[in-house]
């Protein structure tokens, strides 16, 4: 039985490391393409690419794992049945379960790794992807800035005509459109002949000093029939500096939450007392607000101990029957200006919870993402079993090998367990779901397929029972249409 595993194991090892390596490099790929914007035009060497790859390569392996296990169990298994070896093992009493036995071992191996590998490698990773775009942009800040096209850099779209210089920290024929959030023209221009970019490693400001220019900005009058003349503002200068974030630098071509949320670099452990943190500075906050929310109102709350209270003597007063009551006892004068002030109460009231609101969703949805990038990296390791057991009684059933229509299976199981994946995940950051729930919604979708997978082929039972679906079919023919005698 040992010389059995022993071919089953080298059988599948040799299939999924081709897989995986193919599929790594076509993965790769992609992320290159992504990143094309950031890498091309900007004069950077092999050895800086290199490393860019490097610290980007293993985000890629939990997509490329779980695929790989799929089709190398839908190639290794649809090869055994093709070639009639499955059907030797049945006549020797081998069942599909013992063939199964040597690389559920090395699955859990493979799962236990992938946790690991999940754990460390893939935090330390981003966060020295993280770190050397920002040292790149500090010690080589015009590598963000392409000759002769405009290169989007915060709140400025820069060009410049040539770079010079050590680094190509002076800059010639230099153009910059000043962008406003308010309005969507390029309203203000500077345009100057020369210009150096200063940085260091000990300043997070990246400072680009202009000489010999000019200023140009569009003046909108408040008189709208005066816009029809367009008037704008020009100044000469000599020198001008201007201040750009270097955070706006480094993160101008890729997602926000991949630069700011830094869930993706923490372990376990880190992630634990992380969220354990957020959740306490989050139930204090809500507790805050709801107090300062309710001692705004004047209403005592008699679930609270009340400080600093002074007794009154008890004035027996005749309770008024409702608002308008009230409002009976002051003069007209008196009535508008109490009404004034409690809309403006009200609204002030309503626009606090607003934002209050709003701030807290923000929070709520920090915390999800960590919860998320804490159940990830146990996903990650259960997707190893949950495609192992997809893709080998599926290849067992279909008794097809080779890269026809293993691909097509494989590829297809993928998007399924990929869309369900990034579905759940989207759903639960925007906290419609809990985060438990979205990260784990694949697995739990998929499980059942791979029980009924196992069941069937196990059971020397195909893929579909086209009898069951027609027989039925076929008395309902029979009954209507006579038969000939």
């Amino acid at each position: 039985m040992k010389i059995l595993d022993k071919y089953i194991l080298t059988s599948f090892i040799t299939t999924f490391g081709t897989v995986f390596v193919i599929l790594f490099l076509i993965f790769i790929l992609q992320t290159v393409w992504l990143f094309i914007g950031e890498l091309a035009g900007k004069d950077l060497d092999v050895l800086l690419i290199f490393k860019f790859l490097i610290y980007k390569m293993p985000s890629v392996v939990p997509l490329v794992l779980p695929l790989s296990i799929v089709l190398a169990s839908i190639m290794t298994f649809g090869n055994l049945s093709e070639n009639y070896e499955f059907a030797a093992m049945k006549s020797a009493g081998i069942s599909l379960n013992r063939a199964m036995r040597g690389l559920s071992v090395f699955i859990a191996i493979l799962a236990i790794a992938a946790f690991a590998f999940a754990n460390n490698i893939i935090p330390f990773a981003e966060y020295k992807f993280v770190n050397f775009r920002k040292n790149l942009a500090q010690v080589q800040p015009a590598l963000a800035i392409a000759e002769g096209q405009f290169n989007d850099v915060g709140d400025y779209n820069i060009k410049v005509n040539k770079k010079s210089g050590k680094d190509g920290r002076f800059l010639t024929g230099i153009t910059i459109h000043k962008k406003s959030k308010l309005d969507t023209r390029n309203s203000t221009v500077i345009k100057a002949k020369t210009g150096e970019l200063i940085s260091s490693k000990q300043s997070s400001v990246l400072q680009l000093v202009l000489n010999d220019g000019y200023y140009y900005e569009d003046v909108i009058p408040k008189n709208f029939q005066d816009r029809n003349k367009v008037p704008f503002a020009k100044s000469s200068f000599k020198k001008y500096i201007l201040n750009i974030d270097l955070s706006t630098l480094t993160g101008s071509n890729l997602d926000d939450t991949q630069i700011s949320n830094t869930n993706t670099m923490l372990t376990v452990d880190e992630l634990r007392y992380t969220i354990d943190s957020l959740d306490l500075d989050y139930m204090k906050e809500l507790k805050s607000f709801s107090e300062n929310s309710h001692q705004r109102t004047g209403i005592l709350n008699p679930y609270l101990p009340q400080t600093n209270t002074i007794d009154l003597p008890v004035v027996q007063t005749k309770k008024l029957p409702n608002s308008t009551a009230v409002l009976n006892l002051f003069d007209k004068t008196d009535q508008i200006e109490i009404l004034k002030v409690a809309n403006s109460f009200v609204l002030n009231t309503s626009f606090g919870i607003s934002s209050s609101k709003i701030e807290f969703e923000n929070k709520q949805k920090n915390i999800n993402s960590h919860w998320i990038a804490f159940y990830e990296k146990f996903v990650i390791a259960f997707s190893c079993f949950l495609m192992f057991f997809i893709g080998a009684p599926l290849g067992a059933i279909i008794r097809k090998g080779g890269l026809g229509l293993p691909i097509v299976f494989a590829v297809l199981i993928f998007i399924i367990f990929h869309f369900i994946n990034t579905f759940g995940k989207k759903i639960a950051q925007e906290n419609e779901i809990s985060p438990f729930l979205g990260t784990w919604m694949s697995s739990i979708v998929l499980a059942p397929l791979a029980v009924l997978l196992t069941y069937r082929a196990t059971n020397d039972v195909g893929l579909i029972n086209f009898d069951r679906i027609l027989d039925p079919i076929q008395k309902i023919f029979k009954k209507f249409i006579p038969t000939k005698k």
